[in-house]
């Protein structure tokens, strides 16, 4: 299996869930739930996920200089991701996220991004090498665009392949988009960039189609439980998805787009890559938290055969 080198840069948090009967409306207390925490943030949840999934990772991120940051650190080292492009910030604290998840999987949740905030241009060419001899780039919004804008333009100058998830939903200039290899937004992001509503195939595809003329490379719609659309100049259709029993799908985007970077570094052709990628957001949407609930590579495989899918 090649060991090729994934670079993701994005956020760091610490969530801190509570399992309620169903998300609070507005105004609304909600009693009975059953608190936990653990380790999140989209750029964090990525780079486990690719690391997990078999990939070889560098993380490029910004922690507090807390319990929670060097937490972090040390987890993200037992996962065997590269952490020398973390860095400490001494004036923001790690970032946080607060987390109500329904019985029914569903959830609702607010991040105060603390030092996410607070990584710069600055930082991204401090670590130009690192990108640059990168075989993919994977990120997300939960940096500043103007960070993310830096990043891709160093990838897209080096030929280094991209993925964006442009999470959380955001507007995002037409210049980044025209530096981006994948796009993967879910039908709610893709509304926001596009102005179409996603329920279905159809909406998808009309999504899908509404990016790639706004510059992207391939646009890769995630529909959950139903799947992905996708449109590249290799692939265009539905990869469908895997009906499992929900229990919580905080982290399963950035599970899909972990594992789908991986697939693609493995010279795996696009749609067998999201293959991959949905039985491992599948198998995460079945356990609760983030990070813990992100699958190792044997459990992809093995979810794989059992489906009678090649792994």
């Amino acid at each position: 299996m090649p060991k090729n080198r994934i670079v993701v840069m994005g956020s760091s948090n610490t969530d801190m869930i509570i399992k309620v009967p169903r998300i609070p409306r507005p105004g609304e207390t909600i009693t009975g739930g059953k608190f936990s925490m653990a380790a999140g943030g989209k750029g964090a949840n990525q780079a486990v996920a690719a690391a997990r999934s078999g990939g070889r990772v560098t993380l490029i991120a910004r922690v507090g200089n807390d319990l929670f940051g060097e937490t972090a650190i040390e987890d993200f080292a037992a996962d065997g991701i590269d952490v020398h492009c973390v860095l400490k910030d001494g004036e923001a604290p790690s970032g946080t996220a607060l987390i109500f998840v329904g019985e029914d999987g569903e959830n609702s949740i607010g991040v105060a991004p603390g030092a996410n905030a607070r990584l710069t241009r600055t930082d991204v060419e401090r670590f130009r090498e690192v990108i640059e001899s990168a075989d993919m780039l994977v990120m997300q919004l939960e940096t500043p665009m103007e960070t993310v804008e830096a990043a891709a333009g160093i990838a897209a100058n080096k030929g280094v392949r991209t993925i964006l998830n442009p999470a959380p939903a955001a507007p995002v200039p037409p210049d980044i988009l025209a530096l981006v290899g994948i796009l993967t937004p879910n039908e709610h992001e893709a509304k926001v960039l596009t102005g179409v509503e996603v329920r279905d195939e159809t909406g998808a595809r009309r999504a899908a189609e509404a990016l790639v003329k706004q510059g992207v490379g391939t646009a890769l719609i995630t529909l959950g439980a139903q799947g992905a659309f996708v449109l590249s100049e290799d692939f265009r259709g539905m990869v469908r998805g895997y009906a499992v029993e929900a229990v919580d799908s905080t982290a399963a985007g950035d599970v899909f787009n972990g594992a789908l970077a991986v697939a693609l570094c493995e010279g795996r052709p696009l749609r067998d890559a999201v293959v991959f990628a949905n039985a491992a957001a599948a198998l995460s949407v079945t356990r609760l938290g983030a990070q813990p609930s992100i699958p190792r590579r044997r459990e992809i495989d093995a979810f794989l055969s059992s489906r009678g899918a090649s792994a």
